[in-house]
């Protein structure tokens, strides 16, 4: 007998139908006070050795539908390796056809970064000398918002920002958080080792657990969509938000980096301040230069496409890398990986990966480091 279940941290799905293993009908569950969905995540038993068929009907009124084109959902037997399964986007439906080896299989928009695993990025940050933890506050769930402050230093050049998973969906921003805090925290590491003696870092590894262990796509437990909360936040819609501020408003800021995921681009690229009211060309001298850097170590990163200026109009100032960099008046970026594969270096078997995700964060310390000289020679 098939079963379907969800009753796991991230897990999002509601079945329709399970009588026929080749017309198995889901639906993907909307965000808790939004219309937003698009994250999936379930786990299917009773179907090894079965060409199973999987429909989720509702595809047509996810999120964003231009990100179904050329998108392969994953699955994993043991919740650690995730592999890419044939997927198409048909009439309207999300169809994803498999035949599982063994009775139990998970599947899932993208790789999940569960939130025990963020509870471990935190312990593993916390046992190093350079890393000190800072509570903020509460979530409307009760989890705590938390801020690593990582620096050797007590007289710092520069603090930088470095936030991920305001969209909790987009699991990848993490698994990028994680690979960048391993090497910055890497007592062996020659460059990490200059970073921590000039830098003070400051980076929140998933500023939405609530959204994260709810299965939510884009928003927090009432349905904000945190990246549109940063010219108003309140205690009672977005408290993660406004948390973050005003420890930024204690800091300062002279760079950050936002870490995010897209639908519908099968690229990694970096959103910056170009097309913002006021943005002075130095600034965007600055963030074109970072980019240039990133793209010179890590050939996943590409500078040719991306978002369009002007692409989210009114809303512009109330997304968080557009009002820090306003009110701080620095380099500010956010930086988008893809759910797809990327394109121009694709894997048929994994597409874009945890593993991907970790090494460009990993290879984010280069541009950190390339900016902190020049400032030093200007």
């Amino acid at each position: 007998m098939l079963t379907v279940s969800t009753g796991f941290d991230a897990g999002n799905i509601e079945v329709v139908s399970l009588q026929d293993s080749a017309d198995i009908q889901l639906n993907i569950r909307k965000d808790n006070g939004s219309d937003f969905f698009q994250w999936f995540y379930y786990r299917l038993q009773g179907g090894a050795g079965q060409l199973l068929r999987m429909r989720l009907l509702n595809a047509a009124e996810a999120a964003y539908v231009d990100g179904w084109e050329n998108y392969q959902a994953v699955a994993s037997y043991d919740r650690q390796d995730w592999f890419r399964v044939p997927t198409r986007y048909e009439n309207g439906e999300l169809i994803i056809e498999h035949e599982p080896e063994s009775n139990s299989i998970y599947y899932a928009y993208f790789a999940p970064y569960s939130f025990e695993r963020h509870l471990d990025l935190l312990a593993f940050a916390e046992q190093s000398p350079y890393c000190q933890s800072q509570h903020l506050g509460q979530t409307l769930d009760g989890r705590d918002i938390e801020v690593l402050r990582i620096s050797a230093t007590e007289q710092p050049k520069k603090t930088f920002w470095v936030t991920a998973r305001q969209h909790p969906g987009e699991s990848m921003a993490e698994w990028f958080v994680e690979g960048f805090l391993e090497r910055l925290l890497d007592e062996d590491d020659a460059l990490a080792s200059k970073l921590r003696q000039q830098v003070e870092f400051y980076v929140v590894p998933n500023m939405n657990p609530d959204g994260s262990v709810r299965g939510h796509l884009r928003t927090n437990a009432v349905g904000a969509n945190l990246n549109r909360e940063w010219a108003m936040p309140t205690a009672e819609r977005s408290p993660e938000v406004l948390f973050v501020r005003n420890m930024m408003e204690q800091t300062g800021v002279d760079l950050l980096l936002d870490v995010h995921g897209d639908e519908a681009l099968p690229c990694n690229f970096i959103a910056g301040q170009i097309g913002v009211p006021g943005v002075s060309d130095q600034l965007l001298a600055q963030e074109q230069q970072f980019e240039l850097d990133l793209m010179a170590v890590n050939p996943d990163f590409q500078m040719e496409r991306g978002y369009e200026p002007g692409k989210f109009g009114s809303e512009t100032m109330t997304i968080a890398a557009n009002w820090i960099g306003h009110r701080f008046n620095c380099p500010s970026m956010t930086l988008e990986m893809p759910f797809k594969d990327f394109d121009l270096q694709p894997d048929p078997e994994f597409g874009w990966s945890p593993a991907r995700s970790i090494r460009l964060g990993e290879s984010v310390l280069y541009p950190f480091a390339a900016w902190l000289d020049r400032c030093d020679d200007s």
